[in-house]
């Protein structure tokens, strides 16, 4: 689990570092525009990452206007381009990986092939 991820703010003290209200943060949860970690005896504990979600979705409301329907679809796109990426990452990894795969056995099959080959006379010119 990333740093960022790990929950550690309870509802009180998240509302209050992104500048907002406790029942504004329990509307999101709500709209699942955020969705906070509860602990054993159901407290939201928010993460750094959902602090930066909230902070997003009160930029997206105030400075661009948008609704929460529309706050919402901003948020579906930004996660399955962050999904898209994380996806593409392993795909060059494993990419990468075939590819040193297929040249180590390129230098296995290039040492067999040398130390099998003998050598043919070199003709003489008459």
């Amino acid at each position: 689990m990333d740093g960022r991820d790990r929950p550690r703010y309870m509802i009180s003290v998240a509302a209050e570092l992104v500048g907002m209200h406790p029942q504004t943060l329990r509307i999101y949860e709500q709209k699942r525009l955020v969705r906070p970690q509860r602990t054993p005896g159901n407290t939201r504990l928010y993460s750094e990452r959902d602090l930066e979600r909230l902070r997003l979705v009160q930029g997206l409301t105030t400075e661009l206007g948008l609704n929460l329907a529309g706050v919402e679809a901003v948020l579906a796109l930004r996660d399955e381009v962050e999904r898209l990426r994380r996806r593409l990452t392993a795909m060059e990894r494993r990419l990468r990986e075939e590819v040193a795969a297929v040249h180590r056995q390129y230098r296995r099959d290039l040492v067999l092939y040398t130390d099998q080959t003998t050598r043919l006379p070199v003709p003489t010119r008459r």
